[in-house]
């Protein structure tokens, strides 16, 4: 009923139908709204799958609350992660944790934090205070719950909630100091697949959108789960533990995911050493230096005490020092200190406008941002805090860059507008697989030429290719079709390589050659449990350079085809050969299938796994380990998983493949894991109503 008629019946009528008018209007009112109304307390509802549902009666208690719910879900895991993050971790729990110290305190990091959160305004600082202050109340009410071992790390303070977050995207993400100490820029593994379909391109007519993001299945990488209802917010995602705001969310208006971009933000420079300074334009200059206590607890309980030497060149913090030279780390945006409320503000955005006034504050490091909303808008953005490069491409970049001249060091980061960016384009899809931004639909709608060399590298690799297979080739995706083509564990690369491979071993291969041509022709080219042939396949990838296996490489014109061809037939079959005879020692057959060799384990659960190797253009990525008995077991990839139609109701999917907990004893530990083997999401529980139906524990502040 409109609200124009429903006053037109009030003049009409008595005074005393009043207060049934405005109890209409005020239903209707808040029924059209996507913001939360205030109530009279604060709860949290935990639905049956340890997912926390808080109803905040204002922005604080909601923080406080949320501060709380990860306590309760990830306490041990949460002190432990926020004591590393303080640069203390070896004086709390011994040797092992030195190295970390020695990264935390030599990158500054618990000092910068601690300046960080001065910046933040009052409110959100008042904020910041609450979610400290609920993990606090957790850990004095429930001591029972938390190991004894962590509660050194207590009472937490707002500044401990910084220095993890600048932890973990500043020194983890952006620079990794696995990366930075080896003098390698491989990438973290980590990575995501993220998808935003336009109603052109859907059954429904409405937007769409995939996350997918792909992350360790331990430590700080770990996703929890959640949905925030305050004043002003109503969303639903998930966040990094100990991070105190939803990092990927989605409201009844518009979503958004993230994925690891192919994005350079660090640089390592070579000082040469001169006269206890280094040079520099000409110039020999001092390094700032200080001397810092680095605490290690002996296995006696006693404290070992060490001088930590800090130097600072015009760069950054020198991170290694040997044979007259020195290497000094520069990392860009650490004058940034707004990624927590700029998250928020997306959260609480409700149209694209709303939503990129929060993005152009520019104050998260990294990360592709891909949107989806209500009103059917789909973007894509390569965001990032991009240092302004004077010279060079993307590969000058990733080396040891000369540090003696100001020519080659950068200052500023460039602004929004510089950045790769798309909205709806004329496909109706955008998608990434960590793929450079210009593969991120067909046809091309973002040239590289428009941007400087260095801004991403040019290629697009299996993964990303079968990503927009599945998109460019479906020209209407439903709802359940894309559900299912987030599962697809086909293997872009067999169907490359394997109409080559596979008469190459008819024709060279002996015996045995005769028979792995016999499995691969058979296989299904799927890594699901029963498939038979993805092992020989893959192990025979993992003993080839594939660099060189192909005889057309990769090109730029021909993007979604190449690279092609075997380059020495001969040697491939003998490879697999080889590979076929190992197959058969281990497993006692070749055709071994891909669920008795890949694994997912969790305390007492052990499934037979599916997916594999993003590498082998498989989309359902999932990363393993070796085990005992010739086994692999999962320990990364298919993390959270959210799937979200923005119809009316919005449909959503979601998976948290390990479950939404890790304190001892919890059932939601792996609760989760069945389903993630079945390729089974669960519907999102949203509404009060069915956050009730499926209750499991209520908890009023």
């Amino acid at each position: 009923m409109r609200i124009d008629i429903l006053l037109r019946v009030y003049k009409r009528k008595s005074i005393r139908v009043l207060p049934l008018i405005l109890s209409l209007i005020l239903v209707l009112f808040v029924s059209s709204q996507t913001i939360a109304v205030p109530t009279k307390s604060t709860e949290i509802l935990w639905d049956t799958f340890g997912v926390p549902h808080i109803y905040g009666k204002d922005n604080q208690s909601a923080f406080y609350a949320f501060g709380w719910s990860q306590m309760q879900s990830h306490g041990n895991l949460l002190l432990r992660l926020y004591g590393q993050a303080r640069g203390r971790a070896a004086e709390y729990w011994g040797e092992k944790y030195a190295q970390s110290d020695q990264w935390v305190l030599t990158t500054g990091i618990s000092e910068r934090a601690r300046t960080w959160y001065k910046a933040q305004n009052p409110t959100f600082r008042s904020y910041l205070n609450a979610f400290a202050a609920g993990i606090n109340a957790y850990a004095s009410q429930n001591p029972k719950l938390i190991d004894n071992e962590v509660k050194v790390v207590l009472p937490v303070k707002p500044e401990d909630v910084m220095a993890h977050l600048h932890r973990v995207l500043n020194f983890t993400f952006v620079a990794n100091p696995e990366q930075i100490l080896g003098l390698s820029k491989e990438k973290l593994q980590a990575g995501s697949n993220g998808w935003v379909i336009a109603p052109s391109h859907s059954t429904s007519g409405k937007a769409m959108l995939l996350a997918n993001p792909h992350l360790p299945w331990s430590d700080l990488f770990l996703w929890y789960e959640a949905q925030i209802t305050a004043p002003g917010i109503d969303a639903y995602g998930a966040t990094l533990v100990g991070i105190p705001v939803l990092a990927i969310a989605f409201n009844n208006n518009l979503g958004w995911t993230h994925t690891v971009n192919t994005y350079d933000g660090w640089d390592v420079y070579e000082l040469t050493l001169a006269d206890k300074g280094y040079r520099f334009d000409n110039k020999v200059r001092n390094f700032d230096t200080k001397t810092l206590s680095l605490k290690i607890k002996q296995k006696d309980g006693s404290l070992q005490e060490q001088p930590l030497v800090v130097k600072t060149s015009v760069h950054g913090p020198v991170v290694t020092e040997k044979n007259g030279k020195a290497l000094a780390l520069r990392v860009a945006g650490l004058d940034r200190p707004g990624v927590l409320q700029q998250w928020w503000d997306m959260a609480r955005s409700q149209n694209l406008k709303q939503f990129e006034t929060a993005l152009k504050r520019l104050q998260l490091s990294m990360f592709t941002v891909m949107y989806a909303d209500r009103e059917g808008h789909i973007m894509h953005l390569f965001n990032g805090q991009v240092p302004v490069r004077s010279q060079g491409d993307f590969a000058y970049w990733q080396g040891v860059i000369p540090g003696d001249t100001s020519k080659t060091l950068w200052t500023k980061i460039h602004p929004y507008q510089d950045l790769p960016r798309i909205v709806d384009p004329k496909s109706g899809w955008l998608q990434n697989t960590n793929d450079p931004p210009w593969t991120t639909t067909f046809p091309a709608a973002i040239n590289p030429e428009n941007y400087p060399p260095y801004m991403a590298p040019r290629y697009m690799d299996f993964r990303s290719q079968n990503s927009v297979k599945m998109l460019a080739e479906d020209k209407k995706i439903s709802f359940d079709e894309m559900v299912a083509y987030k599962h697809s564990t086909r293997m872009e690369l067999a169907d490359r390589i394997l109409d080559d491979l596979i008469p190459a071993a008819r024709k060279y291969g002996n015996d045995l050659g005769q028979r792995a041509a016999s499995v691969l022709e058979a296989w299904d080219r799927q890594a699901n449990a029963e498939s038979r042939g993805g092992v020989l396949f893959a192990f025979w990838v993992q003993q080839i350079d594939l660099d060189k296996t192909f005889s057309k490489p990769w090109s730029e014109k021909s993007p979604r085809t190449t690279p092609d061809g075997l380059a020495n037939s001969q040697s491939a079959v003998a490879t697999l050969q080889t590979v076929a005879a190992q197959l058969e020692k281990t497993y006692k057959t070749m055709d071994v299938a891909w669920g008795d060799v890949f694994r997912l384990r969790l305390g007492d659960i052990d499934l037979p796994s599916n997916g594999g190797d993003g590498n082998l253009g498989i989309f359902r990525t999932v990363d393993f380990a070796p085990s005992e008995n010739g086994q692999f077991q999962a320990v990364a990839g298919d993390s959270y998983v959210a799937a979200i139609e923005f119809s009316n109701p919005v449909r959503a999917m979601v998976l948290t493949t390990y479950g939404n907990a890790t304190q001892p004893g919890s059932r939601h530990s792996s609760d989760q894991l069945q389903m993630f083997a079945n390729k089974k999401l669960r519907p999102v529980w949203r509404d009060r109503s069915d956050i009730l139906a499926h209750l499991e524990e209520r908890k009023v502040f």
